[in-house]
């Protein structure tokens, strides 16, 4: 018999996926049960199963959340986003250059305000879980204040999230440029301060290539090699552009990928947003390092960057994310993004699934990042990270529903037609932080869990 005290316990309709690598036209194998239950305690899966099994299990006093017909599912990962970019979304688009110059890095300079850096994590965490987003790897500014804030409020909630201060010394205001020095000396502060406290987790963070001069590479490079637990994040071949900016830059380099394995940030857990326009070297070569391909479908058609090869990086048996983007993408909510990665994909002749897109959005993200050993997937021993679905939530939504027939559809139409609306609550490590309708995460009880 399961205690009640601490524990929580949840019935739905529930689904999860294992950690696959597929390849191209595969789809991901569920686990799915109709009628299932999930119990939870002090944070952690401790059971999933039939509910007709489970239920004679718990103890008389356990009360249990009914959420059917709704469905369960891991919390959504975010693996690519800008905390100081909530204010950016939607200025008119132009080609991503001249996009940062004009709107970004004047956002940016702001950010050393402590005011202005609180505002915006709070913001952006509760957009996040109102989307059914419980975990994310942020790119906050230059100013260490603008990952304080960030990692402040990520404890605050208890959320598994990883950030960090942009490294960034040229080819950007003053305001928003630190020196190799600084880069090293604010970015080793934040892991001692923040690196494992409680679920969070600071990774290196030069912006790109173009806005870092080689000793900062370098500085980024001996921070990877003194830390080898460490996430790296920054941004690799998103625009044309931006690669014959590399060139000039980096004259010696065979390409953009070579720039980064020079300094040795080519490896597992190094998260490389956009890869849109990689030679078959490049995606080899990260995929014999076990690096990560962050696929950001809206941002990439807001700025007119291209268009991702994914069954590419499946043959290369390259490991991928899919990611908003705030801000250059356009939308916080993970399912909308899927969405647009569909029709990214047709236009190349390829095809994302519902199947494939969930698993892409929980398991499949939470091992792009590292975690998909804590994260990502409805089994025992896995963080009670989860989103609670309504595939009826706007009236396209149950119109659409009147001809579904199998989960197949009712996933696929979620990702077309869902929002923030379809997301009935979001619990993260046990506790809810995100009822539909409430303007404010609820009491908690029980002793720290939330029903």
């Amino acid at each position: 018999m399961i205690p009640a005290g601490g524990t929580l316990a949840l019935r739905a309709r529930v689904l999860s996926y294992d950690v696959q690598h597929l390849q191209p036209g595969e789809t991901p194998v569920a686990r799915f049960i109709e009628d299932g239950l999930v119990v939870i305690r002090d944070g952690i899966i401790q059971a999933v199963g039939e509910a007709s099994e489970l239920l004679e299990g718990l103890g008389p006093d356990q009360p249990v959340t009914d959420y059917r017909p709704f469905l369960l599912t891991a919390g959504f990962i975010d693996p690519h986003l800008h905390m100081p970019q909530t204010q950016v979304i939607a200025s008119y688009g132009t080609e991503l250059m001249e996009w940062l110059a004009k709107y970004t890095f004047p956002e940016e300079s702001r950010y050393g305000d402590p005011a202005v850096a609180d505002a915006a994590a709070q913001f952006l965490l509760r957009e996040l879980l109102r989307n059914g987003t419980t975990t994310a790897v942020a790119f906050c500014t230059s100013h260490p204040q603008s990952a304080e804030s960030f990692f402040s409020e990520s404890a605050r909630l208890g959320l598994r999230m990883i950030g960090g201060k942009v490294m960034m010394d040229r080819n950007a205001p003053p305001e928003l440029t630190d020196t190799p020095e600084r880069a090293h000396d604010e970015t080793l502060a934040l892991v001692q301060r923040w690196h494992g406290a409680g679920r969070l987790e600071v990774a290196i963070t030069p912006r790109f290539a173009p806005t870092s001069t080689e000793a900062q590479l370098e500085v980024a490079g001996a921070l990877a090699k003194a830390h080898p637990d460490l996430a790296i994040q920054t941004h690799l071949s998103e625009n044309l552009g931006e690669i014959d900016f590399v060139r000039e830059l980096f004259p010696w380099a065979e390409d953009y990928t070579a720039v980064y394995e020079r300094y040795g940030l080519v490896r597992r857990r190094a998260l490389f947003g956009h890869c849109i326009h990689l030679s078959e070297r490049e995606r080899r070569a990260l995929a014999e390092h076990q690096a990560t391909a962050v696929f950001c479908p809206t941002s990439n058609l807001f700025l007119g960057s291209g268009l991702f090869d994914r069954d590419g990086a499946l043959a290369a048996n390259l490991r991928m994310g899919l990611a908003t983007d705030i801000g250059g993408g356009t939308s916080y909510s993970m399912l909308q993004t899927a969405g647009e990665g569909y029709k990214v994909l047709a236009l190349r002749g390829q095809r994302l699934p519902g199947h494939a897109a969930f698993y892409m959005m929980t398991s499949g993200n939470a091992d792009a990042i590292g975690f998909g050993d804590r994260i990502g997937q409805v089994a025992p021993g896995f963080e009670a990270d989860l989103t609670i679905l309504d595939a009826r939530a706007t009236a396209a939504l149950r119109q659409r529903m009147e001809r579904v027939e199998t989960l197949e559809e009712e996933l696929f139409a979620l990702t077309v037609l869902g929002d923030e609306r379809a997301v009935v609550a979001t619990y993260a490590a046990g506790r809810r932080l995100h009822a539909r309708g409430l303007a404010e995460p609820p009491p908690l009880a029980h002793g720290g869990l939330a029903a």
